[in-house]
């Protein structure tokens, strides 16, 4: 059988081209897992992730897990699918050790986002890759904006005081929480005024009903300065106050995320629930799934531990700021 010249080339190449392909590495695969998967933060999260996902070639594998069993059997559904990488958002930090373990055992490079892993003994496991929130960064700004909005208001410290909707059994939450204190009591507001409403869950529910038993321990302030880990618990505490009379004109709220109160901007009334420190969903869904990809295909290992600030939102800017975001067109 004899061959042009043409049909020669085409073969050699074919056969090229097939060699190639027996020898080329497996497709990146990756996965992003989040504790919630219906909350606007961790949709954008996934959003970027996806961004980063298209732009650079890799495949995304996206997993919602709301408890330590459903991690442990993603981890072994995406070893068993061929992923080589996890980013995780753990729905309790205190699995850490077990999933570092699984992880290990299943090949996975692992980095951790939002909130910190924390070990046996109770303190952050400093040895696995973490990019997070400058947790006592932003609290310290949320404080600052609560101090600034009460002198620009005139308010006496007689008069107002501090509620701050905690909820302590996350790290990063007490920071964010204990931040704003810090910052409030530096700008001259008294110790005395500031009251803890703790909530039993770190929602919207939780925190209307720890503030609606402050404000029943507090009848005669008249004006409410609130702060929390998030803007689900300044949303609970601005609920309770205007269950009790008051309005944007006696209470001030701003909450951290950015993302849970924009329905409360739209309101043609104003509310006490002031601002928010928008947060980069951006940074923490694209960039992770960027430096697991690069570390994954090119050996380059992420740093430790990486922070990002926020920026302020109120009802004002918040349209633009979050355009300038990518999050609105």
């Amino acid at each position: 059988m004899k061959f042009s010249s043409t049909r020669l080339f085409r073969v050699l190449a074919l056969i090229i081209a097939g060699t190639l392909a027996a020898h080329a590495a497996p497709g990146i695969k990756l996965g992003f897992l989040v504790k919630q998967p219906e909350e606007p933060w961790f949709q954008l999260e996934w959003k970027f992730a996806d961004q980063a996902a298209k732009e650079l070639g890799f495949t995304l594998v996206k997993i919602g897990a709301g408890d330590g069993e459903k991690v442990l059997a993603a981890i072994d559904n995406l070893a068993a699918g061929g992923a080589q990488g996890l980013v995780i958002c753990t729905p309790d930090t205190r699995l850490g050790p077990g999933i570092v373990a699984k992880a290990r055992a299943a090949g996975l490079k692992l980095l951790t986002v939002d909130d910190r892993f924390v070990g046996a003994n109770g303190q952050p496991m400093t040895k696995v890759h973490y990019l997070g929130i400058s947790a006592g960064k932003i609290g310290e700004e949320v404080g600052q904006t609560l101090a600034a909005e009460m002198k620009k208001r005139g308010w006496t410290a007689a008069d107002t005081a501090v509620c701050a909707a905690t909820f302590d059994e996350l790290a990063t939450a007490k920071e964010r929480t204990e931040g704003a204190i810090s910052a409030l009591k530096a700008a001259g507001f008294p110790a005395s005024r500031i009251f803890k409403a703790a909530q039993r869950t770190a929602d919207i529910p939780g925190s209307f009903d720890a503030t609606n038993i402050l404000l029943t321990q507090k009848p005669d302030v008249k004006h409410w300065l609130v702060c929390a880990n998030n803007d689900n618990g300044v949303l609970g505490a601005v609920r309770a106050l205007e269950g009790r009379g008051f309005t944007a004109e006696t209470a001030v709220g701003v909450g951290i995320n950015g993302t849970d109160c924009i329905v409360e901007f739209e309101k043609t009334k104003a509310t006490p629930f002031f601002g928010s420190m928008l947060l980069s969903a951006k940074s923490h869904g694209y960039e992770t799934a960027k430096m697991m990809y690069n570390w994954i295909k090119d050996g380059k290992e992420p740093a430790l531990d990486t922070r990002t600030v926020g920026v302020l939102i109120t009802r004002e800017n918040f349209r633009q700021v979050l355009k300038d975001q990518g999050l609105r067109d």
